[in-house]
């Protein structure tokens, strides 16, 4: 029984991501986790100071604002694998290229993929309709089972920790890739009145972009810093 105190939905949804987390590896049906993140780009004022032996390399604490952007984290833990992705913006239109580049991806051969995340807006099957043609869009629906964290239980997203984890050294060579954003964004996902899809000049660019991810290389023009 829920005590008074309690919260039922809380509950319900928090063990429901435990017996997740509790089944055994199958790599038909993998457990993957995601989750997103915003950062804020900033471009060095002094370049840094190369490493010598016995010397790290430096940074100047001095820093310039240089935008902002998000991260995407995807990581299935019983495999010890894990993609980070920068992107623009975190519209329906970008998590719905981010799931299509997994489900075609790395786990083209996975007849259903089970996922764990918060329930952000944007985090839905109605994300890959408005970015999708319905017939491509259903195809993916298909091949997803989504279980979402309780409401202020994100702790229980292997994801978050993930990202949590990366965040002290937190670099990603983006200003290349916000140049392939904008145009993915100019010929992809349009306004709602003209039935929002991700065309294949979209997804082409997308797909180059995955080419830069996960690296830890610090860039010359800019690095990321999360809020």
């Amino acid at each position: 029984m829920i005590p008074p105190e309690g919260d039922g939905e809380y509950v319900a949804r928090m063990e429901d991501v435990l017996d997740v987390y509790a089944r055994p590896y199958d790599p038909s049906a993998p457990v993957l986790c995601m989750d997103e993140q915003p950062v804020q780009l900033v471009k060095e004022v002094r370049m840094p100071i190369p490493a010598v032996p016995g010397q790290p390399r430096r940074f100047d604490y001095e820093y310039e604002r240089n935008g902002t952007a998000n991260i995407f984290m995807f990581t299935e833990p019983l495999r010890k694998w894990r993609r980070t992705i920068p992107t623009e913006r975190r519209t329906k239109c970008d998590w719905a290229l981010q799931i299509r580049a997994l489900a075609d991806g790395p786990y083209a051969a996975a007849p259903k993929i089970v996922m764990v995340m918060d329930n952000l807006n944007t985090h839905s099957i109605g994300s890959l309709y408005e970015a999708f043609p319905p017939a491509e869009a259903r195809r993916l629906a298909q091949r997803l089972e989504i279980h979402y964290t309780p409401k202020h239980g994100s702790w229980l997203n292997i994801a978050e920790n993930e990202l949590s984890a990366q965040r002290p050294h937190q670099a990603v060579p983006f200003a290349s890739h916000r140049n392939d954003r904008r145009a993915a964004r100019g010929s992809g996902c349009v306004g709602k009145s003209s039935q929002p899809r991700c065309d294949s000049g979209a997804v082409a660019l997308h797909d180059r972009s995955r080419q830069r991810e996960a690296t830890s290389d610090l860039p010359t023009d800019s690095i990321l810093r999360a809020h």
